[in-house]
This record gives C-alpha cells, structure tokens and sequence, in this order.
C-alpha cells in the first residue's frame, strides 16, 4: 500500500513539473508577441529583456543590435546607458552616508553649496532633491550648443548660484527635473572625501560584484558598449548618444552604463539589504509625493516618487516599484514587485517604441494589471 501511495505522489510530482514547464513556455510565447511585434528586424537596434522571480528566469531573450556599426549583437552582457535609472545609484549613495551619520536627509542645500547665494537654499532640503519636490526650475542655459552637449554634473549646475526664484514652495509639489540629482555628485565628493565615481566604485559597484558597470566618460572605453539610436524620415537609422544628446555626459542623473546582468546583481542587493539597511529601504520606496496627471514625466495612475524610484499602489495590485531611462536612443525601464519577488528589466537601444505599454501588457501576462 505504501509504494502504491509513493507512486501516486511520484506521478502527481511528475505531472505538475511538466504542467508547469508547459505554462511557463505558453508564458514565454505570449510575451514574446508583445515584444517580436517591435523588435522584428535582427539589424535594428535592439533591446534586452530579462524576467526573473527569485531565482527563477521566467523569459530571458535579446533582439537586434547593439552597434549598427560593427553589428554587435545585443546581449544579457551588453552596457546600456541606464539613464535616469542611475539616479538610485546616487540616491543609495546619499543614504549610506546617513546612515554613517556624515549627513542627513533633512540637511539643507545650503549646507553643502554655500556658494549658491538665494535665502530659499537653507528651506531646501536632500529630502527634497531625491523626492523631485525642491522647486528648483531647470534654468541650465541652451543658448551655448557646447554647453549642452558636453556638460558635466559640475557646470551644469552653475546657474543655481544665482538663482533667484523657485517654481513652488519645497515640498508642496512634484516637478521631475535633472539638475538637483546632479547635484548629488558633489554632494557625495565633499562629504565622503572621495572622487564621486571613486565613492561609487568602494561603496556600491565593486562591494557588490558589479563587474563592468560605469559611468560614461567621453574618453573612456566601455566594454560591451551599445549605442542609441534614432530613426530618420527615410527609416534609416543615426547614433544619438553622446554628442548628439543635451547633458548626455551628467553622471549622478544619467551617464551610468549597465548590463542586465550587472543590473541584477544590484537588485538582489538592494533586496537583501546589502547596500543599504531596511529603514533606508523603506524610505527610498515610500511614496512622498504622488505625480499628478499633468506632470511633464512620469505619470501613471496612483504612482509617487520615492527616493531615486516611482512608486505604484494601484488597487488591489502589490506595490510595483520602477524606475523610466530615457537618454538619446536609450529607452530604459527597471521594475520589480518586492512582494513576489519579481524582478523585470527591459533595456532598449531605439526611444520610437511605447515602452509602458509593452511594459503593461507583460504584467498582464503575469498575471498583474497596472
């Protein structure tokens, strides 16, 4: 009777593996429709996608090219300029340094730039640069071509010494700007002592395994490196990355190049509390302003702004906790479900596509509606 019993469960354990796998290809075929609908010409530029939950890869899959000139392939392996995904790197960076005590979140700017010369620098604080809600308006001058090309974080935030008024009291509004994360950097530089991309290297990249990823330097060779790109009127295609872009070459806000599996060895950091501790966690993912619908970047329904991440609460949906890149070519989303454990990361080389709408159809797939 017992090896009767053994053999039942056998088979049972037998049938529900096999039924699994089978679910798990159908998933992998449907999502494969949404992407192959854009990325269906093997001499395009490309993307990557990769969908993992735990430790399980639920689709892992490439598409077109990372270089139309030497017609390198796209691959897990492939650095991409993360964009605006960089700015968790910095805003983790400042956290650490709270958590040594070297600062604190409610330290006014006005601490650290003593230089910058309007009253409202002392209202100002980093809780307010990493929550988008300063009210500092993106003044940089366009005026000067080179300036905007070839910007560094350094002198492109030079127009806020002079400063003389903000779009909103701090804190009472969300308006998504780039300027106060690039303030980051020197943030970092005077408070640690250190070079900011040395800072980063000890304190983040290096201490968690994070092989190639760095940030773009104009004469610096990145390893695996793709290009973005941008369609003409005629459908062919032109390199739209730096020297083409404005401020492509900011580091806190947006230069970091990236591999998706760099980027997930960063991720299980940031799950397992290696970079940072639970409380600096719970922070960064609360939402602390919600984006309004007429907001210029960012905006789906019941989504705020963290520290350095967009924070979705839609009804009766686990929280979805993501971040958008957009950088020349470079079209970028980074997203997980803490809850489940759900990791999805979606790196493209070409901004002609509807990146949440494809993001959005996959959830859908896996069973989330957002």
């Amino acid at each position: 009777m017992k090896k009767f019993f053994l053999m039942i469960a056998v088979l049972m354990i037998s049938f529900s593996a096999a039924h699994g796998h089978e679910m798990n290809d159908e998933i992998a075929k449907r999502i494969d429709q949404v992407f192959g609908t854009v990325y269906n010409n093997a001499d395009e530029p490309g993307a990557a996608v990769l969908i993992m939950q735990g430790k399980d890869i639920i689709y892992s899959k490439c598409f077109g090219l990372a270089d139309m000139e030497t017609k390198e392939p796209v691959t897990l392996e492939t650095n991409f300029c993360i964009a605006s995904v960089s700015k968790q790197f910095s805003a983790v960076a400042l956290l650490q340094l709270a958590e040594e005590g070297k600062l604190s979140l409610n330290d006014p700017l006005s601490k650290f730039f003593p230089e910058f010369q309007a009253p409202f620098f002392k209202e100002i604080t980093l809780h307010h640069i990493l929550s988008h809600t300063s009210g500092i308006p993106d003044a940089r001058p366009r005026d000067d071509r080179n300036f905007v090309l070839y910007s560094t974080d350094v002198n492109s935030v030079q127009y806020m010494r002079t400063l003389d008024h903000l779009n909103f009291q701090p804190g009472s509004k969300y308006e998504y700007i780039n300027p106060t994360f690039q303030l980051i950097y020197q943030i970092v530089e005077r408070v640690s002592g250190v070079p900011f991309e040395t800072y980063m290297q000890n304190n983040i990249f290096g201490r968690i395994g994070m092989r190639t990823c760095q940030y773009f330097e104009p004469n610096r060779k990145i390893a695996n490196m793709a290009h973005g790109y941008e369609r003409n009127s005629d459908g062919t295609w032109r390199e739209y990355d730096y020297g083409e872009e404005s401020f492509f070459a900011t580091k806190a806000d947006g230069a970091l190049y990236c591999s998706i599996s760099d980027f997930v060895r960063w991720e299980h950091a940031l799950r397992d509390n290696r970079v940072w501790i639970a409380s600096s966690k719970r922070q960064a993912y609360t939402p602390w302003i919600r984006i309004p619908a007429d907001a210029e970047y960012g905006y789906q329904p019941y989504t705020g702004y963290g520290y350095g991440f967009f924070i979705q609460d839609y009804p009766g949906q686990p929280t979805h906790v993501y971040h958008l890149g957009d950088n020349g070519g470079f079209t970028i989303y980074a997203g997980k479900i803490p809850e489940r454990d759900l990791i999805f990361l979606f790196f493209s080389t070409r901004p002609d596509i509807e990146r949440l709408n494809i993001v959005n159809q996959v959830y859908h797939i896996l069973g989330f509606d957002f």
